[in-house]
């Protein structure tokens, strides 16, 4: 079982950062996929990044690549979402997600724990 809470979001500029947290209870995380998602209103979620259990692998969507930086600690059971030159369509609700497998995968039902989600909104 493992239990996911996201903190970092918030209001920023166009061109603007800003970095996720996402803090996982259970003893198990290491094995773990770690991935973030987003929502926009009226949108179905969508994959953002994840990263292979060992951190030596990260995965991303086209629109985010070279922007956004996927990272883990698996000493502080942490995964991170760093955030670069936003834009005002990243504006969503970002979640956290863990998937026990070592398979990366990129949709939503591959995913078994959700955290609550964080807003980020990019003002243009």
């Amino acid at each position: 079982q493992v239990q996911l809470v996201e903190s970092g979001g918030g209001l920023v500029q166009a061109g603007g950062s800003l970095r996720l947290s996402c803090a996982a209870s259970g003893r198990a995380f290491s094995t773990y996929v770690m991935g973030w998602f987003r929502q926009a209103p009226g949108k179905e979620r969508e994959f953002v990044a994840a990263i292979n259990w060992i951190g030596g692998s990260t995965y991303y969507a086209d629109s985010v690549k070279g922007r956004f930086a996927i990272s883990r600690d698996n000493a502080k059971n942490t995964v991170y979402l760093q955030m670069n030159n936003l834009k005002p369509e990243d504006t969503a609700v970002y979640y956290c997600a863990a998937r026990g497998s070592t398979v990366v995968v990129k949709t939503p039902s591959g995913y078994a724990y959700w955290g609550q989600g964080t807003q980020v909104t990019v003002s243009s």
